[in-house]
């Protein structure tokens, strides 16, 4: 096949593939290829992705196939496809499902496809417990070493389809209201009710574990709770904080029929152990001394559990996923924004979790009206010249500090919040000592970890009334905060290149509006500097998701007035 330059897609040997954004049909490949490639970096013409491993098996394990892949290469491709890349992907999709897991008359049964994956999985000395019982031409598989075999499988290279099915939890009758204890009525959304159908699949073992990837503000918590009623079990839920602890339950408690004595909260504050019980990451890994035991790790015991749900599942702590490790018994359910992790242990959702089962594109949501049409725009500010100096001076973790905290970004935040007076405004930071100035400059809320849970609540509650126009608050608002009259955020620093971080912050000003449903998030960096590269890749998923950030100069400032360079 010969050179095709009318096309947007450069696949390259390596498997790295560049898409040109001016073509007429950049979205429609963009949102396939984003199916089964990771965007890597996202220059202003060119988006480059990458091709994976992980990326192939989360897609395979939704049904698609190689065959769709190489199509979408070789139809958009400038160049022909390099047979490496072809044949690597055809190789990489038909791992997934080489090795199951299956359950034959109540025993854990490991079967393989063909007697090469077999013999490679026996040569391990990590897995020597498969050679002590033998089921046909399976292999016995110990209950307890289910997520064991799993994570490690993953780690050869095959990723395990596990239709073993799970243990039946204690009976939970619980259903869905079609008009809210608050009044209001209620039923799922289109997207909702296909996002349950692919976890349960009718009831087929492949189904019940896995992995909801769905934009901030359209409804993760009620797709938990109808995953709840369609599996109809004692239900143990884990998130973030007690605000989203508190979220969840009230979210229960208004959506479901369940009276309020059948819901606990298991926190720092309370520790109720009920049929649903909602409990913190922080409280189940607390312990006492630092070497100490996990001393509430017990409560996955606690009760017969029949489904866990994993809110934010990106963040769990690596002790949730060594006792998730021994939960592959249980249903599972994980929900997030975003499946990055920056320590790199996807791996770890994929295996123990489950597979990404459900993922909607936030644009589409956008177009529909779920969530709020949100304009980006990163504001460059330079240095003056004597903190120039102080940043080329400065170690490197210390330069992007200088960056970040370049009192020059304020005259611009004051503009801002002059432009948007009329709106509700949160200014989100990562330095408290540059929030402390900020709160002070504009006489404003500031919320940080360090204030007590009942304060933090208070004035969330007040902004949420409109007492308060504009909140201050540090990265604990990232997560779970229900604000859904805020339309505009700023943020004047983050935590180095953390796409994931990016994505929530932009997510508190997502929930739809009255009115034209329009939000504003504004990105204040440090030009030419780490914090302008660090906010580059920071930015990466959301222009995955099809968001473009607008870049804007600022010229110059006298007192607290910007002047804008064009």
């Amino acid at each position: 096949m010969s050179y095709r330059p009318e096309n947007p897609l450069v696949v390259q040997s390596d498997r790295t593939v560049l898409l040109e954004v001016n073509h007429p049909r950049f979205a429609e490949i963009r949102d396939r290829l984003s199916a089964f490639a990771e965007l890597v970096k996202s220059p202003e013409y060119v988006h480059v992705y990458r091709i994976t491993p992980l990326s192939l098996w989360n897609a395979a394990a939704k049904g698609m196939k190689a065959a769709e892949m190489l199509e979408l290469l070789t139809r958009y491709g400038k160049f022909p496809l390099p047979p490496a890349v072809e044949r690597e992907i055809a190789d990489t999709v038909s791992r997934y499902g080489r090795v199951r897991l299956e359950n034959r008359e109540g025993k854990l049964v490991l079967t393989f496809r063909d007697s090469e994956a077999r013999d490679e999985v026996l040569s391990l000395s990590s897995l020597k417990f498969l050679r002590e019982g033998r089921e046909g031409e399976g292999l016995l598989v110990p209950p307890e070493r289910r997520g064991q075999l799993k994570r490690e499988l993953l780690r050869l290279g095959y990723p395990v389809e596990d239709v073993a099915g799970y243990s039946e939890g204690e009976p939970l009758p619980v259903r869905l209201r079609r008009v809210c204890r608050s009044g209001r009525p209620f039923r799922l959304r289109d997207y909702q009710v296909r996002a349950v159908e692919a976890f349960h699949q009718g009831g087929a073992a492949s189904g019940g574990s896995g992995v909801f990837v769905l934009p901030c503000g359209a409804g993760k918590t009620v797709v938990g709770l109808a995953v709840m009623e369609r599996v109809g079990q004692a239900t143990l839920i884990l998130t973030t904080n007690a605000t989203s602890v508190r979220q969840w339950i009230g979210e229960i408690l208004d959506k479901t029929d369940l009276p309020p004595e059948w819901v606990g909260e298991y926190t720092g504050d309370r520790k109720e152990v009920r049929p649903v019980t909602v409990a913190t990451y922080q409280i189940l890994t607390h312990r006492g001394k630092k070497d100490g035991a996990f001393e509430h790790m017990q409560l996955f015991q606690q009760r017969n559990w029949g489904l866990i749900i994993y809110d934010e599942v990106h963040l769990l702590p690596a002790p949730i996923f060594r006792a998730t490790a021994d939960l592959q018994a249980k249903r599972r359910l994980g929900l997030t924004a975003t499946l990055i992790r920056e320590d790199g242990r996807e791996g770890d959702v994929f295996s123990l979790i489950g597979p990404k089962r459900y993922e909607v594109p936030w644009k589409e949501l956008e177009d529909q009206g779920w969530i709020a049409r949100a304009e980006c725009i990163e504001i460059r500010v330079p240095m003056t010249s004597e903190l120039r100096r102080r940043y080329m001076h400065a170690a490197k973790r210390r330069k992007y500090r200088i960056a970040a905290e370049n009192p020059g970004k304020i005259p611009v935040l004051e503009e801002l919040l002059d432009r948007h007076r009329r709106d509700r405004v949160l200014v989100i930071g990562q330095y408290l000592s540059q929030l402390r100035e900020i709160a002070a400059r504009l006489s404003a809320p500031l919320i940080t970890g360090q204030m007590r849970q009942a304060s933090r609540d208070l004035l969330f509650d007040r902004f949420r009334r409109g007492e308060i126009p504009v909140l201050v608050v540090s990265k604990v608002a990232n997560f779970a905060v229900d604000l859904p009259d805020a339309n505009v955020a700023i943020q004047v620093s983050g935590t180095f290149g953390s796409r994931q971080e990016e994505a929530q912050r932009l997510g508190r000003i997502l929930r739809p509006k009255a009115g034209e449903n329009r939000a504003y998030f504004y990105n204040l960096v440090t030009r030419d500097s780490l914090d302008q590269e660090y906010a580059l890749h920071r930015q990466l998923f959301l222009v995955e998701q099809g968001y473009h950030y607008e870049v804007r100069e600022v010229g110059g400032w006298e007192g607290n007035h910007v002047s804008w360079a064009d």
